[in-house]
């Protein structure tokens, strides 16, 4: 098929299908994170059973990254691609078997070992794709800062969209349902993506060691640290303490206000994920020319100095009238819509700077060590969510996001020049 057109139209193509392949996995990621959040949040789950839910799912992710930069270097990206999808399918179609009849343990067990494979999935697949980015894009140009910045940040667009999908469909068609029609057209993404797919992207090693997947570079060591905390700042408010926040506003319990109180959760967490999305893939054109005066770490170092103080900053301003739900549900969305931004580029320059510091031999392995420290931020932030929300609701979340905010700060201070 791809005979007829030359080298670089090949990777134009590989990219594109790279890309959509990601994009239709973290549609159904999104949806089923708001689907697994609100209709547990509904069966009687408090906020640390909700955390102990996702748990799993993060801690595979740690798991998954340091191993799957070995297996791909091992198996080729296309194995831990067609892996991840695989597995998704698998995990929507068991989340079906989920009885309202259970004990509440038995729930937590079941849906935590189901949101672990999830886990596993999801990060296969991100490892894959961010990996084919390095391997696809052109050297010259920056390039590869435009190609990355586009597939991260059209990822959390689509994401954000199956926030606000996963809403909907729990409004429309219920639980089991929902995964149904998520799983059968996952699985045709996953029958599209196969038959058409490059065979052999990237390059194997048999002989690869799994110690070669801990980096002896100290920038990918700092970037990596540093991203623990940048996502463990954002997920202790996120996961748990803000929909849970905006359910205590929106909704008395009833049914007709639960359906209303899940449209508007899941329509705000899909327009937050969505802007940052959009913000991420527009980084490459907004800081450009700061890039180009001065340099990608130096940018990096700038911005995470920005990022920090906004937490804070809404943590004072909840305070300032605790009993005014509309003024605290306003404040709200317009501090974090704030931090969204601030947030997405920061994001967006790590990304970048993982791919710059690392090399095409070891790009899988680096890729995969970095993004093991992007679900260890993710898996403290999910617990920290839940149980800063039980003992000081979503201030102590927000107070708690901007001590991580502030050591991401100190990591990032020491990257050196590449």
């Amino acid at each position: 098929m791809l005979g007829s057109i030359n080298f670089k139209d090949k990777n134009i193509f590989s990219y594109l299908i790279v890309t959509i392949s990601y994009w239709s996995f973290m549609l159904t990621d999104g949806a089923l994170r708001m689907l697994v959040l609100l209709h547990f949040h509904v069966l009687g789950f408090n906020p640390i059973q909700l955390a102990y839910l996702f748990l799993l799912y993060e801690f595979a992710g740690i798991i998954t990254n340091l191993s799957a930069g070995w297996l791909a270097s091992k198996f080729g990206l296309n194995v831990t691609l067609y892996s991840g999808l695989i597995l998704q399918i698998i995990s929507l179609l068991l989340l079906t078997q989920v009885n309202e009849n259970w004990t509440i343990f038995a729930s937590v067990i079941f849906v935590m070992f189901v949101q672990g494979l999830s886990g596993v999935s999801k990060d296969l697949t991100k490892m894959s794709s961010k990996s084919a980015v390095k391997l696809l894009a052109p050297e010259k140009n920056n390039k590869l800062f435009k190609w990355v910045s586009f597939l991260t940040g059209s990822k959390n667009t689509v994401k954000g969209l199956g926030f606000f999908i996963g809403g909907l469909l729990l409004y429309l068609f219920e639980f089991q349902n929902s995964l149904i029609i998520m799983s059968l057209i996952l699985f045709l993404v996953f029958i599209i993506t196969y038959i058409i797919m490059p065979k052999n992207l990237g390059s194997l090693d048999k002989k690869v060691k799994f110690s070669e997947v801990f980096s002896k570079n100290k920038n990918i060591n700092f970037l990596s640290a540093s991203r623990v905390f940048l996502f463990g700042a954002r997920d202790v408010w996120f996961v748990v303490g803000l929909p849970l926040f905006f359910y205590s506003i929106l909704s008395d319990g009833s049914v007709d206000d639960n359906k209303k109180a899940f449209f508007i959760i899941g329509t705000f967490l899909a327009l937050w994920i969505i802007i940052y999305g959009i913000v991420q893939a527009l980084t490459p054109k907004l800081i450009s020319n700061q890039i180009l005066k001065f340099s990608a770490v130096k940018v990096a170092k700038d911005w995470s100095l920005y990022l920090f103080p906004i937490p804070i900053i809404l943590f004072f301003l909840l305070k300032l009238y605790p009993h005014n739900d509309n003024f605290n549900l306003i404040i709200t969305i317009i501090i974090l819509l704030a931090f969204c931004f601030f947030f997405a580029i920061n994001s967006s320059l790590h990304s970048f700077l993982i791919l710059k510091f690392t090399n095409k031999k070891r790009v899988s392995l680096d890729v995969g060590f970095y993004y093991m420290s992007n679900a260890a931020g993710r898996l403290i932030g999910t617990l920290f969510s839940g149980l800063s929300y039980t003992y000081g609701g979503i201030e102590i979340c927000l107070f708690v996001s901007s001590v991580m905010l502030l050591i991401n700060r100190l990591g990032m201070r020491k990257l050196e020049e590449n």
